[in-house]
């Protein structure tokens, strides 16, 4: 009996609508990595993304039998996972960001109460290797001019247009996602949907102008380009040594003067230069930390630990990722969810101060 492995596409899919279970799973393994992309920009959650994936492929192998091949099996599979998504969209509130929950704060002393429940929106890993409890995450977000991996670009992933996407009813959401990010053409949008290619036409208008109106300005990828790579090294460094050393004025001069500092599920967030150096000198800075470099959403970012007494090791306390502007650092967005940082496979801690072994 042939190897699955040395099937074709076209076998492969025979092979899985006669029940082949080996066949099902070579045959969609090229394209997880972006349905599991495409589910994230939908519900902005990596956890959420997990279960409409498991949910879609699921579905998939249960209706592999009457795919009739008048789409491309891809097109196919984005039906599905769309469709999955938009139901978990009927059943959830929408995914936000902090200054979209409620008001900026001054009393660094009460952050209040961690809000539970399924509403903040969580950072997508760009480079995590390490195993998951669900698999491996995508290789690095790279630019390619290849038109199959235009998914990748790292714009699609941003935090604030992910977090825009967010505030559009779930077809537009799609939509926009479907046309924009993906580029399928109305007539396969609309087939994927259920509706009509004008339909889907006048949803882009809509969800093009929504999302402009919470995007404005540069893309994080311009900035970065902008910046440069000897620039970014050389911010992401700046900023390190000075976290590490506890160093308020030093991080102050790589931030914008409306610089943000945000960090849910506690819903306490500090807007302003002064009021975030206010919370770094009172509140984060009362330990020590460790920074360890972490790409996610196309962006800067950090895992941080933390060390609360003498001679323990440093534990994950914090997930940052850094939006810039004109060669500063606009936002600060800390996830501080332990539950989050375990899905994301980072690891829970760093070598102790005397050398011990990392876990």
């Amino acid at each position: 009996m042939e190897s699955v492995d040395a099937m074709t596409e076209p076998e492969l899919l025979a092979a899985a609508r006669t029940g082949d279970p080996g066949a099902f799973d070579r045959l969609v393994a090229p394209y997880r990595r972006e349905l599991l992309a495409h589910c994230y920009r939908m519900l902005g959650s990596v956890q959420d993304a997990e279960d409409a994936l498991q949910e879609s492929l699921l579905g998939a192998w249960r209706g592999i039998g009457g795919f009739e091949g008048r789409s491309s099996l891809r097109g196919w599979l984005y039906r599905v996972c769309t469709n999955a998504c938009l139901r978990l969209i009927s059943r959830r509130p929408r995914r936000v960001l902090s200054p979209d929950h409620g008001p900026a704060r001054q009393d660094t002393a009460e952050l209040g109460a961690p809000v539970s429940g399924p509403i903040w929106l969580e950072p997508w890993p760009d480079d995590i290797s390490a195993d998951t409890p669900h698999g491996r995450w995508p290789e690095p977000m790279v630019d390619t001019d290849d038109p199959a991996a235009r998914y990748l670009r790292r714009e699609s992933v941003e935090l604030a247009f992910v977090a825009a996407l967010q505030f559009l009813p779930g077809t537009q959401r799609a939509v926009l996602i479907l046309r924009e990010v993906l580029e399928f053409s109305a007539a396969e949008t609309a087939r994927m949907l259920d509706t009509t290619p004008a339909s889907v036409n006048s949803a882009l208008q809509r969800a093009r102008k929504a999302v402009g109106e919470r995007t404005p300005g540069p893309s994080q990828r311009d900035e970065l380009a902008a910046l440069g790579d000897d620039g970014c090294r050389a911010l992401v460094d700046a900023f390190v040594a000075a976290w590490e050393r506890a160093d308020v004025p030093a991080l102050l001069t790589l931030l914008t003067e409306d610089a943000r500092f945000t960090m849910p599920p506690l819903p306490a967030w500090f807007d302003g230069r002064d009021s975030v150096a206010r919370f770094l000198a009172e509140r984060i800075f009362a330990t020590p930390w460790r920074l360890l470099p972490f790409a996610a959403n196309g962006q800067p970012g950090f895992a941080c630990y933390l060390r609360t007494a003498e001679g323990e090791p440093y534990r994950l306390g914090a997930v940052n990722v850094l939006t810039l502007r004109d060669g500063r650092i606009r936002e600060i967005t800390g996830f501080l969810d332990p539950e989050l940082h375990r899905h994301l496979g980072l690891p829970l801690e760093l070598a102790a101060p005397d050398g011990g072994p990392e876990k």
